[in-house]
């Protein structure tokens, strides 16, 4: 069984803030990463994930779409979400989620997750994920 995702939802799920939560793949292959996100957001509360939308770079193998949970998930590529995740629903329900790089420090990983699941959060991704100092 593969580890879980290291994954952290906002817990009041209000919608005030910028992003939704934070995901920390354990690599850039996105192929073998999005079916474990996706399959334990199936487990929240929400619709059956659709779509799933992110900016390419820094990611290897780049597929057009995955299967999460025996069900096809289209995958699509935008530049201007750098940072981020955009996961879209069947009832058109989206979850913005942080992208912590796979190779960042612990502690600055855990930092920018916790800020992305503050409630009310508003701090950019790039100040989240940005070194301290």
């Amino acid at each position: 069984m593969p580890p879980l995702p290291r994954l952290v939802l906002e817990r009041t799920r209000d919608r005030d803030g910028l992003f939704d939560g934070a995901w920390w793949p354990r690599s850039t292959d996105l192929g073998a990463e999005l079916p474990d996100l996706i399959s334990a957001l199936a487990a929240h509360p929400g619709d059956r994930i659709l779509r799933v939308a992110l900016d390419p770079a820094g990611w290897h193998r780049l597929p057009v779409a995955v299967a999460a949970n025996g069900l096809p998930v289209r995958v699509s590529w935008c530049s201007t979400s750098a940072g981020t995740v955009t996961l879209t629903g069947a009832g058109q329900q989206q979850l913005l989620l942080l992208v912590v790089p796979p190779d960042t420090a612990p502690a600055v990983a855990a930092r920018a997750m916790s800020g992305a699941a503050a409630t009310g959060n508003h701090t950019p991704a790039a100040e989240l994920l940005a070194e301290p100092g």
